[in-house]
């Protein structure tokens, strides 16, 4: 009996040990391949985050993609600019330095940037986006619009003209991306929409104004003046020529000057160095989607002289005692409302203004309007703005 027990015992074991190695063969585990059993049964000798970045390729949305498309493909086209200008005063001499933004053009080395980036600057050096810097003429420049055209002599090699689009027909709430150098980083891309167009500003000229301006919430910053605004095509739209601030830094309102304003004016600030315009005497329109209204016309300019008429002031007066109340209201349907201009539908006000600058002073324009319901023609002889 005692050998019964023993001989029982013996193969106990002797199954135990089978049993066991049957459960530790990797080839004898149901539903576990053998390279997903030394997964289980090895601890990841890294973290897992840095495994899964080393084995997983970045996946990029489509507006990253366009990003991406927008900053590789304008910014060899990027300037940084920087001036010295020599100031004296009482008992010494001395420098004061300013930077800006620009774009190249063309092939000659053309530059185009804001005048007040280059005014009274003694000496002007532009860097291109290779790192390559160039002393740089300016060329021409209008005060009053803050455009301005400078010349560098590089090798043709290293100037990447941008791509020009259009203004024409920009809309409220279009992706647009602004490119230059604040503070003086270059390379630096912000991306925001079109907050409004038509937008006013004083000009640098006291009593003028920039007209029918693009407004943005892409953020600019001290540096970022004459740098590109674009488009999601890479295409130049505007250049940055502003920004709205108590503190001098960004708040979400920035302006640019329509790009079709300057390829207008840039051919004659190459040619002459300087702009002349032709002016109608119209101050301000309101867009509709029936025509231009006219709001404000400039006294005793062309259009006032050839009798448009704009948003009257109707003044009442009564007397209560012995004072004299005096209210002031707005008539706005006795202002004219602009319907072409030599055949031309206008639309917008940033069209109108650049189609009359298309003339030369002493031109006749021919503009229809729509008054009192009735469309009449009314031609118009340009003044020297």
């Amino acid at each position: 009996m005692k050998a019964f027990y023993v001989l029982m015992c013996g193969i106990c074991v002797t199954l135990g040990i089978a049993i066991g190695a049957a459960i530790t063969s990797e080839d004898s585990v149901p539903g576990i391949q053998p390279a997903q059993a030394q997964q289980v049964a090895v601890a990841p000798t890294q973290p897992r985050w840095q495994a899964d970045a080393a084995q997983s390729p970045a996946v990029m949305t489509s507006e990253e993609q366009t990003n991406i498309f927008v900053y590789e493909s304008t910014n060899p086209s990027v300037a940084n600019i920087s001036t010295v200008s020599v100031h004296q005063d009482f008992f010494r001499q001395y420098h004061a330095q300013g930077s800006g933004s620009g774009a190249v053009i063309d092939k000659q080395g053309h530059i185009i940037t804001n005048f007040h980036v280059v005014d009274g600057a003694d000496q002007i050096e532009v860097t291109l986006a290779s790192n390559s810097s160039y002393p740089a003429t300016l060329v021409g420049g209008d005060k009053e619009h803050d455009i301005a055209v400078l010349k560098i002599d590089a090798p043709v090699e290293e100037l990447q003209p941008i791509a020009l689009g259009g203004s024409s027909d920009l809309r409220v709430g279009q992706r647009v991306y602004a490119l230059g150098n604040p503070f003086g980083w270059d390379g630096t891309l912000t991306t925001g929409i079109i907050s409004s167009l038509n937008r006013n500003l004083p000009s640098r000229i006291p009593g003028r104004d920039m007209h029918a301006l693009i407004q943005t919430d892409a953020a600019m910053n001290p540096g970022n003046s004459g740098g590109p605004l674009v488009n999601t095509q890479g295409q130049m739209i505007g250049m940055c020529v502003a920004i709205a601030t108590k503190t001098g830094q960004n708040a979400g309102v920035g302006f640019a000057i329509p790009i079709d304003r300057i390829k207008q004016f840039v051919p004659e600030l190459i040619d002459n160095g300087r702009i002349v315009r032709a002016n109608i005497g119209i101050k301000e329109v309101v867009e509709t989607g029936a025509g231009l209204v006219v709001r404000l016309l400039t006294q005793n300019g062309p259009a006032e002289e050839a009798g448009m008429r704009g948003y009257r002031k109707i003044i009442t007066r009564r007397k209560q005692g012995g004072v004299i109340y005096e209210s002031v209201a707005i008539d706005r349907s006795h202002a004219d409302r602009i319907l072409a201009v030599d055949g031309e539908p206008m639309r917008t006000g940033v069209r109108f203004r650049d189609k009359i600058w298309e003339y030369q002073p002493g031109d006749v324009v021919q503009l229809t309007l729509m008054r009192d319901g009735q469309k009449i023609e009314l031609p118009i002889t340009l003044s020297a703005d």
